[in-house]
């Protein structure tokens, strides 16, 4: 991971700077204020700022639902209550805002997610570094026969070492002409915003990325799932254990219902009504497809 001098003297200052305050502080995430967690080969994430903790979220629930909330004993049975029944309103009272250095083409990825607010480094203005995402040997596989957007068995020996030098050489390539149409010595030289076009997928971009709680675990829910991409799923890793740390009790409902849960379709509940019965089902009979029954195969597994 690189940060670059500016980068660490920020992170200097604001760590060396205490402040008073009167609103609700977590102490789990004022550890990790401006601290960079290394994702990837140069990658990073860091909280720059947040708002809100465990009782935001109760408090926002007891206003919005006022005594029907009586009934649940304490905040970690309404938080998980809340979680349970989809309530999303009050998970929304929290918000985090994220400095995030990560490949382009996982920023493409991400991007898909809409629900934050979003402010990107901009190559029209700067000049992107030299810096770009080479997968580590374990991580490069073909591609995966049964999932058209998933990976298949690991390249290895020379294959192995065949693709990571077509990355390398294409990396340093298409970086070496992208300095050179920006050169200024006895020539005008590319604008910016057009020798942009040049670089890879896999150089490395920068952004602040702010969420409110609700659509966070929405983001994690997806991105830190086995069957995400790796390479984004590395970051979304990282983010659950800050999440944990910040509202723990929040956390570990998310962990339980959405994380560690299924969402069963009804032909899946008929199924499972039939076999307690003694029955024998199969694909054939189960009125799924087959596509619908194996993923219904592997949650139990």
């Amino acid at each position: 991971m690189t940060l670059t001098p500016e980068q660490q003297a920020e992170i200097a200052e604001a760590r060396a700077t205490s402040r008073s305050t009167l609103r609700a502080t977590s102490e789990g995430m004022e550890k990790h204020l401006y601290t960079a967690h290394e994702v990837l080969d140069h990658g990073l994430v860091r909280v720059i700022d947040y708002m809100g903790d465990d009782a935001a979220i109760t408090q926002a629930a007891r206003v919005s639902y006022g005594r029907g909330t009586k009934a649940v004993q304490n905040d970690e049975g309404l938080i998980r209550y809340l979680m349970r029944h989809w309530h999303s309103t009050p998970f929304e009272m929290c918000e985090v805002k994220f400095h995030v250095k990560l490949p382009v083409f996982v920023a493409r990825q991400w991007i898909r997610h809409r629900t934050a607010n979003v402010n990107e480094y901009s190559a029209r203005y700067s000049i992107l570094d030299r810096e770009f995402y080479i997968p580590a040997p374990e991580h490069l596989a073909a591609q995966s026969t049964v999932n058209n957007q998933g990976r298949g068995e690991l390249l290895e020996g020379e294959e192995a070492a065949r693709v990571l030098d077509i990355l390398r050489d294409d990396a340093m390539r298409s970086y070496d002409h992208y300095e050179d149409m920006l050169s200024q010595e006895g020539q005008k030289g590319l604008a910016r915003e057009l020798a942009r076009m040049n670089l890879p997928a896999n150089v490395y971009t920068q952004w602040y990325w702010k969420v409110d709680l609700h659509n966070l675990f929405h983001f994690l829910r997806l991105r830190a799932d086995a069957h995400a991409q790796y390479e984004i799923r590395a970051y979304a890793e990282t983010m659950c254990g800050i999440v944990r740390d910040w509202v723990p009790l929040a956390y570990g409902a998310f962990e339980d219902y959405r994380l560690g849960g299924v969402t069963l379709s009804g032909k899946a509940i008929e199924v499972l009504k039939r076999r307690l019965k003694g029955e024998s089902v199969t694909q054939e009979n189960s009125g799924m497809s087959k596509g619908e029954w194996r993923e219904f195969e592997g949650v139990w597994r």
